[in-house]
């Protein structure tokens, strides 16, 4: 199969398509669908769920292809009672038996060992099948990457933000190492704006920037988060162009040089 398309994810065996779709952004039903026949089949059902999503599952799980899918449900909660029973209230919600993946979303310093210890009885329950952790702490990879708890990661690395390079993927290189799913690949759609690059560079399109991920062999899956299925489309378009050639691979590092220079936000 074309690796620029799909994926194992680090050790859990999981085939994945290298492009994964988000709930929040309100895309419709149609687009997560479209996205699913074109081998997308990570299903991020984080914070904000929206419907289109949901009725997305349910269509392709009607389907009998329950089993193609990978379907991630996210946690902030800090509370290990309240983050099992937000979990089952999305798998109600979702109408599925267990979640391919519990993120525990946004920490930045090791879980504390009371949500561990009540991850790994869910897990145990069935509830779900591997356990991702999330951060803007690239310091905090590395470190937790030695155990045998986190199957994946999740961290922020597009053209602005590449410090993942030398913090997380130069110290992650064998072959065991836990999978990687990208987010942010437009900074916020910062990278698309005109206002936000220099004057004599013609912004990315956002094709571009998930390319741009996606061409670092690092990366097992770029997220998405469509609005509507015309940007679906353009997305997926990433999938057919392929890698971005070297120059193209300089000029939005150029570009995110710049994005970050004169960027506010801290991270």
């Amino acid at each position: 199969m074309d690796s620029f398309k799909t994926a194992i994810l680090g050790q859990t065996g999981l085939r994945v398509g290298r492009l994964g779709v988000a709930a929040s952004y309100g895309a419709p039903a149609a687009a997560f669908e479209e996205a699913f026949e074109n081998g997308c089949n990570y299903f991020y059902w984080g914070s904000l769920r929206k419907n289109g999503m949901r009725q997305a599952i349910a269509s392709i799980c009607r389907q009998g292809k329950r089993d193609e899918l990978v379907v991630l449900v996210q946690s902030y909660s800090r509370s290990p009672y309240l983050m099992e029973v937000f979990l089952k209230k999305a798998l109600k919600s979702l109408n599925i038996d267990f979640a391919d993946i519990l993120l525990l979303g946004w920490h930045n310093q090791r879980p504390s060992p009371k949500i561990l210890d009540r991850c790994l009885r869910m897990k145990a329950a069935g509830l779900f099948r591997f356990l991702a952790i999330s951060s803007h702490n690239r310091l905090l990879f590395p470190q937790l990457a030695g155990g045998d708890v986190f199957d994946i990661f999740h961290l922020r690395y597009n053209a602005a933000h590449r410090g993942a390079e030398t913090e997380v993927f130069d110290k992650l290189k064998d072959k065991s190492r836990p999978g990687i799913v990208s987010y942010t690949a437009t900074r916020w759609g910062q990278l698309l704006n005109p206002k936000k690059i220099p004057r004599d560079e013609k912004p990315p399109s956002a094709s571009d920037c998930y390319r741009f991920v996606l061409s670092n062999p690092n990366v097992d899956i770029c997220m998405c988060g469509p609005r509507s299925r015309s940007q679906m489309k353009e997305a997926l378009r990433s999938l057919e162009l392929g890698p971005l050639p070297e120059e193209e691979l300089a000029r939005l590092r150029k570009i995110g040089d710049h994005v970050h220079e004169h960027s506010t936000r801290f991270f």
